[in-house]
């Protein structure tokens, strides 16, 4: 871990009873960064994010946020500094999009004090990030997928933390509002500096966005660096059981897997 990176893991082990997910795990985010974990299903990616934000405490080892083990500081601080967006939030039954979003100012406010004016300014800033601010009066269960995962992320703003975790933010949307989430949060650490931590299932999508690629397998890093160290042919087939072809994507200049498939080999 460097000096500048917030958020890691040390020698992480992570288990559901008895059964060990997570072995022996390093892991620095790097601040000011897009950071995307990667691995087949099952490899325990998801795991390791949740350990991130403190909804799962380690068999053994520690998560630091500013150099202090995570799970000794109070929950609250910890949602000052630290913003999370879980894989299949749920809304509250008719609740509209302001109300939501300023659920995410609970970490701010003193027990029953009324809203202040930077509670009101950071509503309206994340809706306007977000480009939902024509929404704010909509319920939730109106909206279609994509909408709905900008109001999360909006909530998510609204917390005003330096760091966001998104546990699969693209999932269970058409590959049209994949892009614009991405898009979003790429903004969002390009004018904030917002440091940025996701679980992404789409390995190309993940070499477009992130400057960092972790691909975990089996429970363990298995490689770690910028898009072109991690998705080479060798490390795919490894950590995720396909033969492929990498190319340079044509759009982006990442590299962009091609699988190959029984029947094109």
């Amino acid at each position: 871990m460097t000096h500048a990176d917030r958020l890691s893991a040390e020698s992480l082990t992570l288990a559901y009873g008895d059964r060990e997910v997570v072995h022996d795990l390093d892991l620095s985010i790097p601040s000011g960064q897009i950071t995307a974990i990667v691995g087949a299903n099952g490899c325990g990616k998801s795991t390791v994010l949740r350990a991130l934000a403190r909804l799962l405490k380690p068999r053994s080892g520690a998560v630091l946020l500013d150099g202090e083990e995570i799970h000794r500081l109070p929950s609250r601080e910890v949602a000052r500094r630290l913003g999370l967006l879980p894989q299949s939030p749920t809304a509250p039954e008719g609740i509209v999009v302001s109300d939501l979003i300023g659920r995410g100012r609970h970490p701010h406010q003193r027990f029953l004090a009324r809203w202040s004016a930077a509670d009101y300014e950071a509503v309206a800033d994340a809706l306007d990030a977000t480009g939902i601010a024509d929404l704010a009066d909509r319920a939730v269960d109106e909206l279609s997928g994509g909408q709905r995962q900008r109001v999360w992320i909006a909530m998510a703003l609204a917390q005003q933390t330096d760091i966001l975790l998104l546990d699969e933010p693209t999932t269970f949307l058409d590959v049209t509002h994949q892009i614009e989430v991405l898009d979003l949060l790429t903004d969002l650490n390009r004018s904030r500096g917002t440091t940025i931590a996701m679980v992404l299932h789409d390995l190309n999508l993940a070499a477009r966005y992130a400057d960092r690629l972790v691909a975990v397998c089996e429970g363990r890093i298995y490689a770690s660096g910028v898009p072109a160290e991690v998705i080479t042919e060798a490390n795919v087939g490894a950590v995720f059981g396909l033969d492929c072809q990498v190319i340079a994507d044509p759009v982006s200049g990442a590299p962009l897997v091609l699988p190959r498939g029984r029947h094109h080999s």
